[in-house]
């Protein structure tokens, strides 16, 4: 009896032995992988129904002292216009339109002059847009956009007849400048010709037609850009109460949400050579692209180059996949609602699933919008050809039998195989023409025409963005100079509210990061996990804040806006001390805050390129009205990114009351 209760003791001993064996793996389990991450219960604070993690969603403290401040510092005189007219004709898509309305006010402060509603190629009246829009009020205020600049230039929007006249005459200089033209320029070469003519043309091809930074003397320019930039370019009223609407619905359950712009583009993956990252037929669209910009020299590389070597240095972006397993390691819940911003993400649905997989609260236009809401924006439009390609002509009985006889002698043919049906979405689409010939064809007018839907989609995800609880890019600062939509949306969130969650990783960094557990993504080690978050949350801060300064404000001053639109870094003499208000109580210039030590210091080296820096601009850079605009700025030695096609599309008119 004894012996027997010898052995049940063993065996009760054993089991607790094996149980707790078993809970102690499971703790180091638990302690080594970054799959859950557990918090206390003193960073959760209610929103709503819900929780809300303080770490994660919180405010940036060390950020919290920068407020928006771009109302002129010095007396400001009101302008008159008096040296002539400047219209504009600007190329490109929604981030080029943006950065190149702000220099265009800016150069026609500078000038004197009387700014004409600058023109948008992709939203002209040639691109079977709804007749109910001219080309600027197609995405923008045109109202608000006059009375916002009525204290800083004269903004009409059109031409007087006579000059109207003389424009489709081609009696009135037309100007093409290159990317980032001095203000020297300007003032040397343009001002003179525009005093002479009383109306100069510019056609904008690159994003941004002046330097972004500018001497210290003209810091009031930059604070007129900030003003263009996030005051005066307001979206229209339609547009604006969707993307209300559509952060109201993201918030409706009481939860905070992040926004995700992949900044997947064919023509950024070309320029860059990250064709290598898709291993399909988008390699074949990217390396084609690729092509067509080392023929027409805006790239001088060769057609094929190391994708993954152009990664780890930090030249192509973070894949979707990527950032998922990022946010896991920081922290966010499965749950968590991730607002999918970019009207193009090159590579489709395909490359989202492994991101839909981690998160399943990701969502986008298409899901937060009803067609009826999104097509309203649209206007009427008349119905268009669908321009499928059409199958070549059946050849004659004679042709066949001259083929046969040329052909020479050959085994029994097979009979034909049985015909399959001639499905739709095979031939439509930007993609159809790959497997039938090896050149690329025009765009059709209905191609043209979604280019101009794309603006409205930009539109709503920069709203939509710019309210974000937190704000994560995965190609921003490509190194080109280019403005793009994330840097864009990032200098936004600096200026309006600069301790919002905004993350700016360094593509090299995560590369690293990434390439260290290449063999077990989905099961890192802890201390991974620890250097990916000191990393993301130093990124925050003024670590982050200062490395962006120095890479992101050289090339587009309104994507790091900073000092000059927020505070000062030092008190000059002739700064007025007195605060002076409008008659409605608006503030006109003066009461400006002092900058952050930490800013103050991060600031001094940043300086304006010297005069050997920059491009030399040539005195004679004329266009004839109805020219194609130059594609890409000679002198660079990248080259650029700018669609190969733009010629294709150019435009006869450019009066936007045609």
């Amino acid at each position: 009896m004894v012996f027997k209760n010898k052995i049940k003791l063993a065996a009760f001993v054993g089991i607790a032995l094996s149980v707790a064996s078993l809970l102690v793996h499971l703790l180091l389990a638990d302690y080594s992988t970054g799959d859950l991450i557990r918090h206390k219960v003193d960073d959760f604070y209610a929103v709503g129904p819900k929780f809300r993690n303080q770490n994660l969603w919180g405010p940036v403290k060390s950020l919290d002292t920068l407020q928006p401040f771009a109302t002129p510092r010095n007396s400001y005189p009101g302008p008159n216009g008096e040296n002539g007219f400047i219209y504009a004709k600007i190329f490109g898509g929604f981030d080029s339109i943006r950065s190149a309305i702000c220099d265009l006010v800016t150069i026609a402060r500078l000038l004197n002059a009387t700014l004409v509603i600058p023109e948008i190629q992709q939203s002209l009246r040639s691109k079977s847009i709804s007749t109910k829009f001219k080309s600027f009020s197609y995405i923008y205020n045109e109202e608000q956009f006059i009375a916002a600049l009525s204290n800083d230039v004269v903004v009409v929007k059109s031409l007087p007849d006579d000059l109207k006249d003389a424009r489709k005459q081609n009696k009135l200089p037309v100007v093409s400048p290159r990317y980032s033209t001095a203000t020297s320029y300007y003032i040397g070469k343009i001002l003179p010709r525009l005093k002479e003519s009383k109306a100069v043309g510019l056609m904008i091809s690159y994003g941004g037609c002046l330097e972004s930074i500018l001497p210290p003397n003209m810091a009031e320019y930059q604070r007129l850009r900030c003003r263009v930039a996030f005051h005066a370019l307001q979206f229209r009223p339609e547009i604006l109460a969707l993307g209300n609407r559509m952060v109201e619905r993201l918030r409706g359950s009481g939860r905070p949400y992040m926004v995700f712009h992949p900044g997947l583009v064919r023509d950024t993956l070309a320029f860059h050579g990250c064709a290598e990252l898709f291993q399909d037929v988008h390699t074949e669209l990217i390396q084609y692209r690729r092509s067509k910009m080392i023929e027409h020299n805006f790239l001088r590389e060769n057609l094929s180059v190391n994708s993954m070597a152009r990664k780890r240095n930090g030249s192509c972006p973070i894949m979707p996949e990527e950032v998922g397993l990022i946010l896991r390691a920081m922290g966010y819940h499965p749950n968590t609602i991730i607002y999918l911003a970019g009207s193009e993400i090159f590579g489709g649905q395909r490359v989202l699933i492994p991101l839909r997989a981690m998160y399943l609260n990701l969502v986008d236009r298409t899901s937060l919008c009803s067609k009826k809401e999104l097509s309203d924006l649209l206007g009427p439009e008349t119905s268009l050809p669908l321009d499928l390609p059409q199958p070549p002509p059946e050849k004659s009985k004679e042709q066949l039998i001259k083929e046969w006889k040329k052909a020479g002698p050959r085994p029994r043919p097979l009979p034909p195989p049985p015909a399959r049906p001639f499905y739709r979405h095979e031939k439509e689409g930007w993609y159809g023409w790959v497997a039938e010939t090896d050149k690329e064809p025009e765009p059709s007018r209905m191609d043209l025409r979604l280019q101009a839907h794309r603006l409205i989609w930009d539109a709503l995800d920069y709203l939509v963005s710019v309210e974000a609880d937190a704000f994560i890019p995965g190609f921003h600062n490509d190194g080109s100079g280019w403005p793009d939509f994330s840097s864009l949306v990032m200098g936004h969130r600096l200026y309006q509210m600069a301790y919002a969650t905004t993350y700016r990783p360094d593509r090299k960094t995560i590369a690293e990061l990434l390439e260290s557990i290449r063999g077990h993504l989905y099961h890192p080690k802890r201390n991974w996990t620890a250097t990916v978050r000191e990393h993301l949350n130093n990124s925050l801060g003024v670590e982050g804040l200062t490395a962006a300064a120095k890479m992101l404000k050289p090339r587009s001053f309104i994507s790091h806006p900073l000092p000059e639109c927020s505070c000062r870094l030092s008190k000059p003499k002739n700064i007025i001390r007195d605060i002076t208000k409008g008659r409605d109580g608006e503030l006109l210039y003066g009461g400006e805050p002092m900058c952050p030590d930490w800013l103050v210091n991060g600031m001094v080296s940043l300086k304006p390129p010297t005069p050997s820096q920059k491009d030399d601009v040539p005195e004679d850079n004329e266009l004839p009205e109805d020219d194609p605009v130059p594609e890409g700025p000679p002198e660079s030695d990248s080259g650029s990114r700018s669609e190969v096609s733009r010629s294709s599309e150019q435009d006869e008119e450019m009066d936007p009351d045609d």
